[in-house]
């Protein structure tokens, strides 16, 4: 059952009148937001100078030059060739053409880096106090892994590391010269260590 709705009377409609001016509201009511102002049209310039680009466009591999190898820094073997010969020239030759016979050896296969430093420095130290000028080093040439790693991986860690340990204090002031050896004596996988003589 609906009920109609009731229409106020004229004193009804007076007193909602009264009541209604003198109550404050509760929430104020917003203003409508302005209307943006119209854009300004920009003003007119004259034709703008040809725009400068400060990149000229760039090809990848567009000044590699083919005849350079990709790989930045040359090779060990190369890198110990190209070295300074610290030691007596002539020696140098015939120790470069395998002539000269190595007088101690040291065979560093299989073995760690950490167990690799000790017996390399005892042996280089050992050596020179016994007045061997001329000892051979053998790391070998190192296993190619069968993986793909994510960064590039040189083959051979004691190989790579060994010439650096001999570049480094306490070795470093008992050798003289550090060369690849000839390959009757190892070539790639070993090293011809020169050592000064003891003091």
């Amino acid at each position: 059952m609906s009920r109609k709705p009731r229409h106020l009377s004229p004193e009804e409609r007076a007193l909602w009148d009264s009541v209604a001016r003198q109550a404050a509201p509760m929430h104020k009511r917003r203003k409508p937001p302005a209307a943006p102002p119209e854009p300004k049209a920009p003003p007119k310039t004259p034709d703008p100078a040809p725009r400068y680009d400060p990149l000229p466009r760039f090809r990848v591999g567009q000044l590699a030059d083919p005849k350079r190898p990709d790989d930045v820094l040359p090779g060990l073997g190369e890198r110990l060739r190209a070295a300074p010969v610290a030691m007596d020239a002539k020696a140098h030759g015939r120790m470069k053409r395998g002539k000269l016979h190595p007088e101690g050896r040291l065979d560093l296969h299989g073995m760690t880096l950490s167990e690799a430093h000790p017996e390399l420095i005892a042996f280089i130290l050992s050596s020179q106090a016994m007045g061997r000028r001329l000892v051979l080093v053998i790391t070998g040439k190192g296993r190619a892994r069968d993986y793909e790693a994510p960064m590039p991986v040189r083959h051979g860690v004691l190989r790579h590391q060994v010439p650096q340990w001999l570049n480094l204090p306490p070795l470093r002031q008992a050798v003289l010269q550090i060369a690849p050896a000839h390959i009757r004596h190892g070539g790639e996988g070993a090293y011809y260590v020169y050592l000064r003589k003891p003091r």
